[in-house]
């Protein structure tokens, strides 16, 4: 037996919703941007081979890989021992702000329940995706793991009855994504954020936040564009990405609506309605903000579907 699941990229925080908020990314050339895995079976003990784009800057040590750790996390819950041999595709650079270490986790998590005859229901899964990326990035936040996992628009809810739930999405929207080919570290990005912010800032953040899922509701675009603003994070994060506020003049320049931060950077995110503006945007990016071996830009819509067996 033998299953492949595809974990699509995604923005954690979406600007506006810092730690509450993150959407599930699609090329509109229908191209796959996203780790897969795939579990099969083996004789004995645990196995990872690993390919893809990415693959060699990942640990050479199996037992350091994520995915590998995501297996011996999975079996002491199930109470397995059986023999496994995993393959992990690695589509997405590390560091990138595009939730690369959730794909790995989701991809993973999501092909050993489906192995084993789905043992764990979707919010149980979801749960031990957002347990694990706690473990290795030191706090559980599942703005990243959610979309990639469920796909669309996740608002973070946290309740003790549910994680998150979807809102509703600009099927209009084109989201170009560019990568510029360098790698931040999350835990240094989040640490540049002061520890306190005066009430002003946090009443701003509140208000945008809700302004924002409210205009999501009411399909009104331009209620939401207006307030699709970073507060908290941007301000602080800004300076450390290379280029990235003349990038953001640029596309202003070219008619983009608004630009901001895919979760802690490097990517950035910029959204029209426009497919002609949004491919001038990804021309301007490709020449002016990427490093064309390393680096990548994407024109995409929102992806509904999320992580999926291929």
């Amino acid at each position: 037996m033998s299953v492949t699941i595809y974990a699509p990229a995604s923005m954690g925080n979406v600007g506006v919703g810092f730690d509450l908020l993150g959407g599930a990314l699609a090329p509109i050339d229908g191209s796959l941007l996203g780790d897969k895995v795939t579990v099969e079976s083996a004789e004995q003990g645990l196995t990872l081979s690993v390919t893809g784009r990415w693959a060699a800057k990942l640990p050479v040590n199996q037992a350091d890989n994520i995915v590998y750790q995501c297996a011996v996390f999975f079996l002491e819950h199930v109470e397995q021992n059986a023999g496994l041999k995993l393959t992990l595709e690695k589509n997405l650079p590390v560091g990138s702000g595009l939730g690369s270490s959730a794909s790995s986790v989701v991809a993973a998590l999501m092909a050993l329940n489906e192995y084993f005859g789905q043992p764990f229901t979707e919010q149980q899964v979801l749960k031990l995706m957002g347990d694990f990326e706690g473990k290795i990035s030191g706090s559980v936040h599942y703005d990243n793991v959610a979309p990639c996992f469920l796909g669309g628009m996740q608002l973070m809810l946290e309740t003790p009855q549910v994680i998150c739930e979807s809102i509703p999405t600009f099927k209009q929207w084109y989201w170009v994504v560019a990568y510029p080919g360098i790698s931040l570290s999350t835990a240094r990005m989040r640490a540049l954020m002061p520890e306190h912010y005066n009430k002003q800032t946090t009443i701003d953040f509140g208000r945008y936040l809700s302004a924002f899922v409210h205009a999501s509701y009411k399909q009104d675009s331009q209620l939401a564009i207006s307030v699709l603003k970073d507060v908290l994070a941007e301000p602080y994060r800004a300076a450390e990405i290379p280029n990235y506020q003349q990038a953001k003049s640029a596309l202003d320049a070219l008619g983009m609506l608004t630009t901001g931060i895919s979760g802690s950077g490097p990517t950035l995110f910029t959204v029209t309605d426009n497919a002609d503006i949004a491919q001038a945007a990804k021309h301007w990016l490709d020449e002016h903000y990427i490093d064309p071996k390393s680096g990548f830009s994407h024109i995409c819509k929102i992806d509904e579907l999320g992580a999926r067996r291929v």
